[in-house]
């Protein structure tokens, strides 16, 4: 596939590919994770919750979805990466808006006692995952500038302290503590990437560390998650808060090596609760057993790595910005699917974070796939730019 650009204004245009591996690769998980959703939630309408709901409700909104997400990501490639920068600081402002707006009575939608959408229509927006990609963008803009003028590290770090913050407060009033982490973690990345030397970085770590066992310390709701998942079977637990962790962990277990087969979940049957969102993985080990279960990790690893490498390249071409970008997209998707696995798994407590690219869930995946977008953009000028041409 290629796409072509003017070099100059007085040069003819030429043929620039980009990489075409990542692209597929983000369309196969796209496309395992559509079919998916489908069989996670083809039964959801047999629960009296979803009972006005057809089989192919989920279905027919995910596509609807995937096809909003396509032209938005195909409209982010055309954009420069230069303009990206010069938006980031304002696209920040525009997803605190969002984050405050969200907390308005009538204008966010509580479901399951959080307040984090807004609706449009027939749809609804998560305006985190925006916070998300503008916090990644505003995060890389802000120490390109502030290492350019040699500033002590405090002095630079600090404001860029106090925007996270805020993102967090705002994060926490919803509740939403498992986007708040990713931010978190997006930020810090950035911050070593883009010269923070070990000390400090260990030191924002024991902060943030800190911070994160205080909101589960004075949170009675997190302490009990945190006990469900030491001991999910236990008769106080199974029930209860570990109810999601034990029928997750009954699903892998039946999927054994090669799972039941496409479509032979039983867990799915109103067992496993959010099992075409939260706990998709769950599902898939399930019907493709370990088998499928290794492969959608290789995938994701695989991805992370690339990402990784593009913006190391973009780096060593003096493109500072867009190799934050790009190492910042990849440390998001990667963490994230770290987490929303290692809860699958029961490696790690219960979180309400999707599986990126493959759970239902529109706004993650339209914010996703502009990320995707964007870091397709930097390897083209990446390209472009090793040929001789200019950006």
């Amino acid at each position: 596939m290629s796409t072509r650009l003017g070099v100059t204004g007085s040069t003819p245009t030429r043929v620039v590919g980009f990489d075409q591996p990542l692209l597929w690769v983000t369309l196969a998980l796209l496309a395992w994770g559509l079919v998916m959703v489908y069989s996670a939630s083809i039964a959801m309408p047999e629960n009296p919750r979803f009972a006005n709901y057809t089989h192919t409700y989920f279905l027919t909104r995910h596509v609807l979805w995937l096809a909003m997400s396509l032209v938005a990501a195909l409209l982010a490639f055309q954009v420069p990466v230069a303009t990206w920068e010069k938006a980031a600081p304002w696209l920040f402002v525009a997803s605190l808006v969002l984050l405050i707006a969200v907390l308005i009575p009538h204008v966010g939608k509580v479901v399951y006692g959080a307040r984090r959408w807004i609706s449009l229509g027939p749809f609804s927006f998560q305006p985190s995952e925006l916070a998300k990609f503008a916090v990644l963008l505003y995060a890389a803009d802000y120490m390109v500038r502030k290492m350019e003028v040699k500033e002590r590290f405090f002095r630079a770090v600090a404001p860029m302290g106090v925007a996270v913050a805020v993102v967090g407060m705002l994060l926490l009033a919803e509740p939403d503590m498992g986007a708040f982490m990713v931010i978190a973690v997006i930020a810090m990345g950035i911050l070593f990437l883009g010269g923070v030397n070990a000390r400090m970085f260990l030191l924002i770590a024991s902060v943030l560390l800190v911070a994160f066992g205080l909101m589960i310390a004075m949170s009675e709701w997190r302490r009990e998650r945190i006990f469900a998942y030491l001991d999910p079977w236990s008769e106080k637990n199974a029930l209860a808060k570990g109810y999601q962790l034990t029928h997750s962990l009954i699903a892998i277990g039946r999927g054994e090596i090669l799972g039941v087969g496409l479509g032979g979940s039983v867990e799915k049957l109103h067992w496993l609760p959010e099992a075409h969102t939260d706990f998709l993985l769950a599902v898939i080990g399930e019907e493709f057993g370990l088998v499928g279960v290794v492969c959608v990790i290789g995938l994701f690893l695989w991805l992370t790595r690339r990402m990784m490498q593009i913006g190391r390249q973009a780096i060593a071409l003096d493109r500072v910005f867009a190799g934050l970008v790009a190492q910042g997209v990849g440390i998001w998707m990667g963490f994230q699917a770290f987490i929303n696995m290692g809860v699958n798994l029961g490696a790690l407590p219960t979180k309400g974070l999707t599986l990126p690219l493959m759970s239902y869930g529109g706004s993650a995946i339209l914010v996703n796939l502009v990320a995707f977008a964007v870091v397709l953009r930097i390897d083209f000028e990446n390209r472009l730019l090793m040929r001789g041409g200019r950006v």
